[in-house]
């Protein structure tokens, strides 16, 4: 039988029909202000921009605008942090995003958590993820975020289920095993250095790669109607896992692209969009 596929593209644009209905009631209660994302980007890494600009273009496909920050190249960490300080004190800006990575120059985590708790729109700082690792009111990191508004849309069971998320970045992987545990699964934490990789995937009943290597966990290790879900996505369109052999055996699937991806910019957008209601709504 066919693998459900959780198609994140769709998902983010039913979303998105929703975000707009929001937005404009908020506009008429606000005396037409809208929230507002600042995209802060460090040097000139086309990928990056090219990731600024996608989301620029989400806030304004739902009626929202953001706010783009170019800094140079050489930018020191001062500089970086004085004007994450000015957006925190500008009224205006409901939502503050620093593109990862910044130059190396650049304390990225003293960055990241200089931003606002109410602003922390992308679910960075070390008191966001402290405060959502406890079950208290935070911004979830974007993507693992996302990954959870999916899975509840397409009414995938998490409680009681065996969840291996493979990665243990701090703005994927962690909080990701953090959000699962929240909604009653029991979590084991995977990494490209565990040994016997495949014999812990073999076990779950939700496999959730955030390892950053291209199809470095292989299909073969994933058991029958497990439900699959990949954050990566590689030069190729591949993504974390070995896709192709697991559309006929597992539960549920994640296409790359179009999965993770879409919902990743989309629970910014989201997020944003609340975080202007909680301003402008006051």
């Amino acid at each position: 039988m066919p693998a459900q596929v959780l198609d994140g593209k769709a998902l983010a644009q039913q979303f998105e029909a929703e975000m707009s209905e929001r937005v404009s009631v908020l506009k008429e209660k606000a005396g037409g202000r809208t929230p507002i994302l600042a995209t802060l980007l460090v040097g000139a890494d086309p990928a990056s921009a090219t990731y600024v600009k996608m989301k620029g273009n989400a806030c304004r496909r739902v009626g929202m605008d953001s706010l783009a920050i170019e800094m140079a190249e050489d930018t020191t960490t001062e500089q970086l942090l004085a004007k994450i300080d000015e957006l925190n004190n500008n009224p205006d800006v409901h939502g503050i995003l620093l593109q990862h990575p910044v130059p190396e120059q650049i304390d990225e985590r003293a960055c990241f958590d200089a931003i606002s708790l109410e602003k922390d729109v992308d679910g960075v700082t070390c008191l966001g993820f402290g405060r959502m690792s406890m079950g208290e009111a935070a911004y979830g990191c974007a993507t693992p975020k996302g990954i959870m508004r999916i899975l509840e849309h397409y009414q995938v069971p998490l409680e009681g289920k065996h969840a291996v998320v493979v990665g243990r970045s701090a703005i994927l992987g962690k909080p990701m095993a953090m959000m699962l545990l929240g909604a009653n699964a029991t979590v084991t934490i995977c990494h490209s250095r565990t040994r016997d990789l495949a014999s812990h995937i073999r076990q779950a009943d939700i496999v959730v790669g955030a390892v950053g290597k291209p199809e470095f966990i292989k299909a073969e290790w994933i058991k029958d109607g497990a439900v699959v879900v990949d954050a990566g996505y590689h030069p190729g369109g591949v993504g974390d896992i070995e896709l192709g052999p697991l559309a006929e055996r597992v539960a549920a699937i994640t296409p790359v692209p179009g999965g993770v991806g879409p919902m990743t910019i989309n629970t910014l957008i989201f997020q944003t969009l609340e975080a202007g209601e909680k301003a402008l709504d006051a």
